[in-house]
């Protein structure tokens, strides 16, 4: 088997990762390019990151040794709706020298198999947005939140970002002096953590900071969120524990009590030493006890696995994720 390669690509909002290896495990190149997201970006702009992210992986190999391939995208059901889309992509895959097909799949199944080869399960997902999936088959099945900044993202980075500077403005309406944190959304967003002699001038200049900008822009803050519930800031922690609620009430809406199926946790958010992954470990672990918890890794390698499922010559899909998928560290 060592001989047919398999092809994944992570596609983001800004960045575009590509894996080329081979069923034994071998890793034969990676490629690296900038947001490929053609709902971000635009499919014409989309496809030349793609296209450049498999130049990358394909710098050493025979493209016409890649049986299979998939690419994981946020959004993947407009991509396929689009058939405009759809040929850009045609046309950078078939740049690159590969004649097999390649399947597209939701960037959270991605995920979701980058932390277990089970094929059923959930996924989670707190970046600057938030969404909750369930997996069934290896395909995605129920989709909770993910319903952008307006109307949903419960949790995520943008929802900490808008809570932080809504505790600064109702301190400052109360007349309170602002925290720790408060001060640090302060210097962050208006250059000083000085309050006008009239509070109300305060509140209606950071009001036109926040506005001027991209409302999604407020996910920025979300780093000083996390670093100040590191250290014990009150508000920070609140923040922490509230965001933490918010996820696990949205991988409730799809996900029964009592369920033993892996819970994957991705994300910048959830991945890695956070005190908001480690809330919300606790609190899928309170409702869910008996339900491993896995982390999320490399997207890419991941999108291999699922293009390899489809090769004849795959009989045992966990032996082939434990080779293909790096376990996250």
């Amino acid at each position: 088997m060592s001989g047919t390669v398999v092809v994944g690509l992570d596609v983001g909002g800004t960045s575009t990762r590509a894996a080329a290896l081979t069923l034994d495990g071998e890793r034969l190149g990676t490629g690296r390019a900038g947001g490929g997201n053609p709902t971000s970006h635009g499919a014409e702009r989309a496809a030349e990151e793609l296209l450049a992210a498999l130049h990358g992986a394909l710098a050493t190999v025979d493209p016409g040794r890649v049986r299979a391939g998939t690419i994981g995208l946020a959004g993947a059901g407009r991509l396929l709706a689009d058939p405009a889309g759809r040929a850009a992509f045609d046309r950078a895959w078939h740049d690159a020298g590969l004649r097999c097909p390649y399947a597209v799949h939701g960037d959270a199944l991605v995920a979701y198999a980058s932390g277990t080869a089970a094929p059923a399960g959930t996924v989670l997902i707190a970046g600057t947005g938030a969404i909750a999936a369930g997996v069934r088959d290896l395909r995605l099945d129920r989709v909770a939140d993910g319903h952008g900044w307006l109307l949903g993202d419960a949790g995520s980075g943008f929802w900490l970002g808008r809570e932080a500077v809504r505790r600064l403005l109702a301190d400052l309406d109360s007349g309170r002096a602002p925290g720790i944190l408060g001060r640090q959304v302060l210097t962050e967003l208006m250059g000083t953590a000085e309050v006008a002699a009239r509070p109300r001038d305060t509140v209606d200049a950071l009001i036109q900071a926040v506005t001027r900008r991209p409302p999604v822009d407020l996910a920025r803050l979300a780093p000083q969120v996390v670093a100040a519930a590191v250290t014990g800031e009150p508000v920070a922690a609140g923040l922490i524990t509230e965001a933490a609620g918010h996820l696990a009430e949205s991988v409730s809406r799809i996900r029964p009590a009592g369920a033993t199926t892996p819970i994957v946790l991705g994300g910048g958010l959830l991945t890695g030493d956070t005190p908001l992954a480690a809330a919300v470990r606790a609190e899928a672990s309170h409702r869910w006890p008996d339900a491993p918890l896995c982390s999320a890794g490399d997207g890419a390698a991941a999108a291999a696995w699922l293009a390899a499922l489809d090769l004849p010559e795959v009989d045992d899909p966990a032996a082939l994720h434990t080779l293909l998928v790096p376990t996250p560290t």
